[in-house]
């Protein structure tokens, strides 16, 4: 008898044949550990589901008549409608599956019969990432397989291998060549098509004779090295989409797995998005690793993030016609592509260590049980911590769809008062909707527990939530998985972990949305009202208690009160009165609540800000506050820096033009300069085409481009452009444009590499820095035309 510890790779259940006649469901989970990879096979648990016990003799006549042979396990487990269940078992996950489409035919209610058993088990294991199991141990080439008697939840996560690939390829898809590199910079290697082997070069290129060959020695590299991990940008929708393609096209079985298993891909819901699943190796995107850890970008191009975090970027400019003198290089200069191909592989390297992205990733699999390259996944990550949880309390989860009803309504937005401030204070409670989760017990269970007592046991056993709903004050679940969370990320807090920190704060505040959605199966209004309404009660309260401070609130938002202290204040003074407030409103709801309501609060109100000049702008064209806009200056350190909250200068859909010129044009006024030598120079160099690297436009493409039919926006007339003058140069396309760069020009909208026609100055001036100006420039008493255009100044 072995024991092994590690974490997940790979899962996945299938029936496996024990005999020439029995097959049986078995879990296979590739292991890493310090020993090395571990094949663990687990087939102690049967695959089942719950069936409400009276349909029992009903099911149990299909059965036969079908010929479904199982059994039926006794529980102790109720339905949320306190029907008692019997869970119904199999051999094999065919037979479970055909049971469950002839019950679902006879509209028999199944309960957890969409959870899949590999998770199933998990779960019931205790096992989110870290797995400790015993059996027998067979030692293979490369790895060991474990037949595992026993499974237990493990928490030590041994030190992982990973690679950076990357591929060059024609405009056809035909590939040029593969760029690998380990993380400990021990190994790197460039597969390339071609001949020259006789070139002295500093880049380490294999040359192999064809582009069959090219992938038989991508196989060989990949089981020689044996990466736990294979990193990429983009690389599963592009890399290893076309590789998988391009295998397909000559023949190729592509065995990339660990234990000579094949590569499989698995297309995604949404079109151009798929999984690629290599046994025993996991597949990270960068670009979707950076999005789950709340990274955010203008552009999510390699370049434009490297060049943001690395300050550095690709070897080939991003203003060239990339694709073309990636061509040209294979042809003429291939050793500069192999070295350009390698670069990238090592910047994908260097943007997963400044982010902490390996951490993070398996930090967050660690917390939830999602798989390592599962991104989002916020519902399956709630089910995979409370299901268990609620199997402990004797429940089992409804289907989904249980509930019906509308969304819940958003967080509290206050109407601002627009204006040009000095001393404003941001006063934001910590964790607003967790905290509203643990103070008033909210849970689902809880709820339909809550809704079984009494009625004049409401207030006393209960806590009373909106649209009528009622939370059983006993032990709930969700409060009390919040609590625990909470202390770790503090803890993680402490210890500067930045990564479980982040990955934490991002699992709790998920639930609300998760309770939320009509897509999880603990919906229901009750729930998710009883979070953002009570979020808006006391958000208003607070707000009002502020006030009968003497201080003035100018705007609300979700979370945040901006308190205006007037002009007559130092910086010293408004820190104090900021500390001072959010301690004085988090001990009036200790007090409210335990005295309203008898509980224990856990709201609390921060200092988080102090802006010393800040503005709040109107609506475009109205005198109406706006709404989650503003711009501010404060003092970090001892040097002062701008905010900006969904102004021009952190919008995406702005140019470079109207963001420099914004920056520009508020330091100088929050500073009290006159703006209008600044003002007049910066207009006059835009027209002048001084500023022309400053004009382009980029959008991202959510759609394909024959999808656009009822309206042609300016993006996208630009990407057919952009589209039609490749097709003219290089051929038919083989992928679909996701983001393109475009400049305005007097015949409209033209992609950046294939401009025809003159720029539209004046559309720049009115359409990027006006709007900028006017913002601002009112609550001086000045107006942009007063620059603009001279000649309207003389009216």
């Amino acid at each position: 008898m072995a024991t092994v510890s590690g974490v997940i790779l790979t899962r996945q259940a299938s029936d496996r044949l024990q005999d020439p006649a029995t097959t049986k469901a078995s879990l296979e989970l590739w292991l890493a550990t310090a020993q090395g990879p571990v094949r663990l096979i687990y087939d102690a648990v049967a695959p089942s589901f719950f069936l409400l016990k009276q349909d029992q003799a009903t099911a149990a006549a299909l059965f036969k008549q079908h010929h479904l042979h199982g059994w039926w396990r006794a529980t102790r487990l109720s339905s949320f409608d306190s029907e008692p269940l019997v869970a119904c078992c199999f051999e094999s996950l065919t037979r479970r599956q055909q049971a469950l489409e002839l019950l679902q035919q006879h509209r028999l209610e199944v309960l957890e019969g969409d959870i899949r058993h590999v998770d199933a088990v998990l779960m019931q294991h205790g096992i989110t990432f870290g797995v400790a199991a015993s059996g027998r141990l067979v030692r293979h080439s490369g790895y060991s397989e474990l037949r595992a008697e026993q499974l237990m939840p493990c928490d030590d996560i041994p030190a992982l291998r990973w690679v950076s690939l990357d591929l060059e390829c024609a405009a056809d898809g035909s590939l040029y060549s593969i760029a690998i590199k380990e993380n400990s910079g021990a190994r790197a290697c460039v597969l390339m098509i071609g001949s020259q082997r006789d070139v002295m070069t500093d880049v380490p290129i294999e040359w192999v004779a064809d582009e069959k060959q090219l992938l038989l020695q991508l196989t060989t590299t990949l089981q020689r090295w044996d990466p736990d991990l294979i990193l990429g940008w983009n690389v599963v929708n592009f890399d290893f989409r076309l590789l998988l393609q391009r295998a397909e096209r000559h023949r190729i079985k592509p065995y990339w797995g660990r234990g000579g298993a094949q590569a499989r891909w698995r297309e995604g819901k949404i079109a151009g998005n798929g999984q690629v699943l290599i046994p025993g190796r996991v597949v990270v995107d960068g670009i979707s690793s950076l999005k789950s850890a709340s990274w955010q970008f203008d552009s999510y191009s390699l370049q434009a993030v490297a060049q943001q975090l690395l300050q550095r970027g690709k070897l080939i400019d991003g203003d060239l016609d990339r694709q073309a003198e990636i061509t040209r290089l294979y042809h003429q200069d291939p050793v500069a592509l192999a070295r350009y191909n390698l670069e990238d592989c090592q910047l994908v390297l260097e943007i997963f260590a400044h982010c902490n992205l390996i951490d993070f990733v398996c930090l967050r699999a660690q917390l939830t049980g999602l798989e390592l390259d599962r991104y989002g996944g916020s519902v399956a990550a709630f089910g995979n911590l409370y299901i268990p949880r609620l199997h402990q309390r004797g429940y089992v989860a409804p289907k989904l769809g249980r509930i019906q009803g509308a969304p819940s309504p958003g967080g509290y937005v206050m109407d601002s008062c627009p204006g040009f401030y000095r001393h404003v204070l941001v006063l934001d409670f910590k964790s607003l909707y967790p905290s509203i989760i643990r103070t008033f017990l909210i849970d689902p269970l809880g709820l339909v527990l809550g809704l079984q007592q009494p009625a004049e046991l409401h207030g006393k056993s209960t806590v009373p939530g909106m649209l009528g709903a009622q939370f059983l004050r006993d032990d709930p679940i969700l409060p009390s998985l919040i609590a625990r969370l909470w202390q770790q990320r503090d803890l993680a807090k402490q210890q500067r972990d930045s990564a479980r920190s982040q990955a934490l704060k991002i699992l709790m505040n998920s639930f609300y949305g998760v309770l939320g959605s009509t897509g999880c199966r603990f919906f229901d209004p009750r729930l998710a009202s009883s979070i953002t309404l009570r979020g808006q009660w006391i958000m208003q309260e607070s707000g009002r208690w502020i006030e009968q401070q003497g201080r003035q609130l100018i705007y609300g938002d979700t979370d945040s009160l901006f308190v205006w202290l007037g002009d007559d204040i130092d910086t010293s003074q408004a820190e104090t009165i900021g500390q001072g407030l959010a301690a004085g409103v988090t001990a009036w709801w200790q007090q409210r609540l335990a005295e309203e309501f008898a509980l224990q609060s856990c709201l609390e109100l921060q200092f988080e800000r102090h802006y010393q000049r800040f503005l709040m702008p109107t609506i475009r064209g109205t005198e109406l506050g706006s709404k989650k806009r503003y711009a501010g200056l404060v003092q970090q350190e001892g040097a002062e820096r701008m905010v900006f909250k969904g102004l021009e200068t952190v919008r995406s859909d702005w140019t470079e033009l109207a963001k420099q010129f914004q920056q520009g044009l508020y330091w100088r006024i929050f500073h009290d300069e006159d703006p209008a030598e600044f003002i007049r120079r910066f207009v006059c160099d835009t027209r002048e085409g001084k500023l022309d690297h400053w004009l382009v436009y980029r959008k991202r493409l959510r759609r394909r481009l024959d999808e656009y039919q009822k309206t042609m926006p300016p993006h996208v007339k630009a990407a057919r452009l952009a589209d039609e003058a490749e097709q003219e140069r290089s051929g038919p396309l083989t992928a679909r444009r996701h983001e393109i760069r475009y400049l305005i020009t007097t015949q409209g909208a033209e992609p950046l590499e294939y401009r025809q026609h003159p720029i539209d100055y004046e559309h720049y001036i009115d359409k990027q820095l006006r709007p900028v100006a006017e913002a601002i420039l009112p609550f001086i008493g000045r107006r942009f035309d007063e620059w603009a255009d001279e000649q309207l100044s003389l009216f």
